[in-house]
């Protein structure tokens, strides 16, 4: 293909080649498919045994002569045929691989839909393939981009059942799914903004990454918000209002305190440096400043004769500047709360006050239409800014003091050297004032708040890059938070929005292991992770997905470490089961089987050239292993203990190895004998690892302390400590800058190698964790847990993505809420009984009277709601905007998560949605 416009056509010629099919056979596949559990969905349909299932399907109540039946017949086989080519062709189509519905595609998007929009065998062609995305995880982006065809053409998909259907990167912005039964269905990546979700039933969801604007929505102001501000430890959101400070919690969006004092308007809040201070400045003439952890008054400033307008710390927090109605600028001492000096010069009211980041020079705007640019030490003047042909309303720095933002009601934002004082820049594009402007403080980017909308701009290029709409009346407030990744804005319509400034890449945390993960590792072109658990398995995982590829099974006890081969071939597993695994990565079949006939191999390693695999284990022995000949080679002595880690050097002419004997020792990997050893731990040694020149090795112990080796000299060179427990895996990043480290206090740390000092300390591990490993491009770092999880983290930011989950168990609650239906991917159905947790077996005589309950159970209709339930409920809502609804919605378990990792519950409560859990919880009390 040369273009997008030639795939769209060939798309819409594949489409057309189903458009005279029985509709009958889409409907018999997912039948079919949802009895069987089928992997191979094309090749399923081509065996012939289920090809005369079609055709019996077909035929069933229709008489025929046998003249007639024989042409049914021909037309039905050449139906399934077309099926199938078709379902070949979307495969390996770029419909199957891309979001479809990014801005990008929209006009090709268009184009196709007014092509299909009326044929009824392509519409329900498009609906099977959101089912198959349920049964066969290749179809997941071509299912995902044909739903979202379907809502963007207004088909009709209410009261319909979607259950288990996985749907990756796609808008389903204002889909109606209003009674639908969404259960066991996993989002990911996916808008849901503006959706109805009326009387839907949402069992066991695992909805992740999602993108909602009503769920960046903070409500519970009376008034307007005038003022908002995040605290530098992006922990606490600060708003302010018609007499009242709301304190949110940034994370779960829940309202920590209200903070009442003012008598008048709230106009501006800042927070201190160090967190704990937060001044408000107050249309009362006022300045306050409270204790963000008690949210009591620390102390009250006079000294302005009108309303205060800006407040703001200076970066080393000693000063604290104010602006006023009085035409004035106060500075204040932060510490002793006293008045330093008064700044007079506007000839009317002071909008806004910003400090320099260097603390030497005070920015203010004014009703005077001018800026003023004041020296801190002294109080004088330093320069003037005209240009602006109405009110000043908010000034800015950038981060390097090199630049000044305004903005104004003459709504522009202009871009002034602070230097000179001459106007670089006119950003011209809102159509109305703007009231708020500021940098992030990377320097990247500026927003602008006006009505409704804010605008993002390249901060150098002046060029805008998006646009932001969620509120409903004027955006009078807007801060980054430090990271410059979240923007917060605060509006007149009594609301606070937060906003994802940057797209950056979105990695899955991975759940399918049954109990804790012992070890990860990435292959070698960053593809595929592997995982070893207690539970005896090995899996394999999709890293762009995060679907599970394949589970090795084999090891009858727990796999101790995993290790794929540098040629990305082959991969070894280490076992408490005395064995050694060789697996085949592409077929996933196991090539050979070590007997060690000693006790638990606690690791495994591979040379570089792919010919040798060491191994450690309990019998205080390293081992040897030609990869070729399956033969054992050496045997190393000299640990007095357990080896619990080996690993070769970059050139493979070392190995290095680690044991209880609290030593590290360093093999010459030709002859088999010691070279150095290396003293230093003062407890075991858990995990060793070289950095990617060989010059150096790192090391984790039981006395909670990482140390970093010269290969040649054998002399520690660092000492890193930080974590408050053992370390159990260390990991040097391929590009040698980063030292990874996890620990049995629940937490990964991340080392600048060269300087010794703390990057980063990752949580969100709910257990140990076990293992750390790199991506081969060190932007990725996996670690595996005692809490069964597997986690991604981009090593940059530091970030946790939202997880995915394979499992698909559903369960369902009885009418009166006494009793819990389960079903299983083994066709069966249990019932639990809800106050004991346990089973009520068949055979006992309260089993008929408890199924009894369910009447019309919900779980396992197609149209799950019977119609005299949540009869009050908005079927469709026309509206200018898309409103997200969920009135009589089912929850029960499941995740649904945000993109900054907010649980959306409480959303849907506020939407009018039952929370099954809370509802059984109170039956019960």
């Amino acid at each position: 293909m040369n273009s997008i416009n030639e795939q769209q056509q060939d798309l819409s010629e594949i489409f057309t080649q189903i458009k005279d099919i029985d509709e009958k056979l889409f409907i018999f596949i997912i039948e079919m498919f949802k009895k069987e559990k089928i992997l191979d969905i094309i090749g399923c349909i081509s065996i012939g045994e289920n090809q005369r299932d079609f055709e019996d399907y077909v035929l069933q109540g229709i008489k025929l002569t046998q003249v007639d039946k024989e042409q049914k017949l021909c037309v039905v086989r050449n139906n399934i045929q077309q099926i199938i080519n078709v379902l070949k062709k979307i495969k390996n189509h770029f419909f199957n691989k891309i979001d479809y519905s990014t801005q990008g595609n929209q006009e090709s998007r268009q184009d196709l839909m007014k092509r299909i929009r009326d044929k009824k065998q392509i519409i329900e062609f498009l609906k099977l393939l959101v089912h198959l995305t349920s049964i066969e995880n290749t179809f997941i982006q071509c299912g995902s981009n044909s739903l979202n065809l379907l809502v963007e053409m207004k088909v009709n998909l209410t009261k319909q059942n979607f259950e288990n259907i996985k749907i990756y990167n796609t808008s389903l912005v204002g889909a109606n799914f209003v009674r639908c039964n969404l259960s066991g269905s996993e989002f990911f990546n996916v808008d849901i903004s503006g959706m109805n979700l009326n009387g839907a039933q949402l069992f066991n969801c695992k909805w992740n990454n999602i993108k909602i604007h009503e769920s960046n929505k903070l409500d519970g102001h009376r008034y307007g918000v005038k003022s908002v501000c995040l605290s530098p430890d992006i922990i606490t959101l600060a708003s302010g209002s018609y007499k009242e400070i709301h304190l949110w919690d940034v994370k779960t969006g829940q309202k920590i305190s209200k903070l009442e004092c003012h008598d008048d308007w709230v106009n501006s809040l800042c927070f201190s440096n160090d967190n704990t201070t937060l001044v408000s400045g107050s249309s009362d003439k006022s300045i306050r400043l409270w204790d963000v952890k008690t949210g009591q008054l620390k102390c009250k400033l006079d000294g302005h004769i009108d309303g205060v307008l800006s407040v703001i710390f200076s970066p080393d927090g000693a000063t604290l500047a104010s602006g006023s109605c009085d035409n004035s600028i106060l500075l204040w001492d932060a510490n002793k709360g006293q008045q330093k000096s008064k700044l007079v010069g506007h000839s009317n009211w002071i909008q806004s006050v910003c400090f320099s980041h260097n603390n030497t020079t005070l920015a203010s705007g004014s009703n005077d239409f001018s800026i003023r640019l004041w020296d801190v030490q002294t109080g004088h003047q330093k320069l003037q800014f005209s240009g602006h042909q109405h009110y000043v309303m908010q000034v800015s720095f950038s981060p390097d003091d090199a630049t000044l933002a305004s903005c104004s009601n003459d709504k522009s934002i202009r871009l002034w050297d602070v230097k000179t004082g001459q106007q670089k820049q006119k950003l011209d594009g809102h159509v109305d004032q703007v009231l708020s402007a500021c940098f992030s403080p990377d320097g990247i980017t500026l927003a602008s708040g006006s009505y409704q909308e804010i605008r993002l701009w390249d901060a150098k290029t002046g060029q805008q890059i998006s646009k932001l709409e969620c509120h409903d009346d004027w955006v009078n407030s807007l801060c980054f938070s430090n990271d410059s990744t979240t923007l917060v804005s605060g509006s007149s319509d009594k609301s606070i929005c937060l906003w994802d400034v940057k797209t950056q890449l979105q990695l899955p945390q991975l759940d399918g292991h049954t109990n804790q993960i012992s070890s990860v590792c990435f292959s070698p072109d960053g593809i595929t992770l592997a995982s070893g658990s207690e539970d005896k398995s090995i899996r394999l995982w999709d890293v762009n997905t995060g679907q599970q590829k394949a589970k090795l099974e084999g090891h009858t006890n727990q796999v101790w470490s995993v290790c794929f081969s540098p040629d990305g071939i082959t991969l070894a597993s280490g076992s408490n089961d005395s064995s050694i695994y060789l697996w085949d990565v592409q077929t996933v079949q196991q090539n050979f089987k070590f007997d060690c006939n000693n006790r638990y191999l606690y690791s495994v390693c591979f040379s570089s050239d792919n010919t040798t695999l060491a191994s450690g284990s309990a019998d205080n022995y390293i081992y040897l292993w030609d990869v070729k000949t399956k033969k054992k080679i050496l045997k190393l002595d000299g640990h007095t203990s357990c080896v619990n880690s080996v690993c070769f050097s970059p050139d493979g002419t070392i190995l290095a190895s680690g044991s209880a004997d609290h030593s590290i020792s360093l093999w010459d990997v030709n002859n088999g004998k010691q070279k150095q050893k290396l003293y230093g731990h003062s407890n075991t040694v858990l995990s060793v690892h070289f950095s990617p020149d060989g010059t150096k090795l790192a090391s984790g112990g039981n006395d909670n302390s990482i140390r970093l080796w010269d290969v040649k000299s054998a002399h520690q060179i660092q000492k890193f400590d930080g974590h408050s427990n053992c370390i159990n895996s260390v990991s040097c990043s391929p590009d040698g800058t980063t030292l990874a480290s996890c620990s049995n206090d629940y937490s990964i740390r991340l080392w600048d190698i060269k300087t010794g000092q703390q990057k980063s300390k990752l949580d969100g591990h709910e257990q140990g964790v076990n293992s750390v490993c790199f991506s081969p491009d060190s932007t990725t770092l996996a670690s595996a847990s005692a809490d069964n999880s597997i986690r991604l983290w981009d090593v940059t930011t530091g970030q946790q993505y939202p997880k995915l989950h394979g499992h698909n168990l559903q369960v369902c609650f009885s009418q009166d809420g006494t009793t819990l239906a389960s079903r299983n991917d083994d066709k069966s159905i249990r019932l639990w009984n809800v106050s004991t947790g346990e089973e009520i077996l068949t055979t006992d005589k309260f089993y008929q009277n408890t199924l009894a309950l369910f009447k019309t159970p919900l779980l396992f209709q197609n149209n799950p709601l019977p119609e005299d339930v949540n009869t009050n409920i908005t079927i469709l809502r026309i509206s200018q905007k898309a409103i997200f609804q969920a009135q009589g919605a089912f929850v029960l378990k499941g995740e649904f998560v945000n993109y900054q990792g907010v649980d959306l519950r409480s959303l849907f409560k506020s939407k009018g949605s039952y929370i099954l859990e809370s509802q059984i919880e109170q039956q019960q009390k």
